[in-house]
């Protein structure tokens, strides 16, 4: 029993955000003179890997229903505002397009230089 909660744990890590990478984002908001705890980065590590993974599992239903394999961005924005977050979802939406628009632009871009050298 004892080595099977291990493989547990184990797996429930594989599937978090590393907690350096946690911390780093706590730390922008807390003052300079601020210190975060290890049980303070780990609870936080734990609530951002439980709520991605709500969120994504919401998506993926969609998807499913819909028979499609993959979940998109407009997925993500559609389940944070079908679970009520509707403010991260108008951002969300906000920042998908204006990366889409900086990414068509790009693509754009490099088109062009190669056409040029043809």
């Amino acid at each position: 029993m004892e080595s099977r909660r291990s493989n547990n744990n184990k797996s429930n890590e594989d599937m978090s955000l590393p907690i350096a990478n946690v911390g780093r984002i706590m730390k922008r908001v807390v003052p300079e003179s601020g210190k975060i705890s290890k049980e303070g980065k780990q609870l936080m590590q734990e609530c951002v890997t439980e709520f991605i993974s709500f969120v994504t599992g919401e998506a993926s239903d969609k998807c499913h229903n819909e028979n499609r394999k993959t979940v998109n961005g407009d997925d993500i924005c559609w389940a944070l505002s079908s679970l009520g977050f509707d403010n991260y979802a108008e951002l969300i939406s906000r920042y998908l397009y204006k990366y889409r628009l900086a990414h068509t632009d790009h693509k754009l871009a490099a088109n062009l230089v190669t056409n040029q050298k043809d």
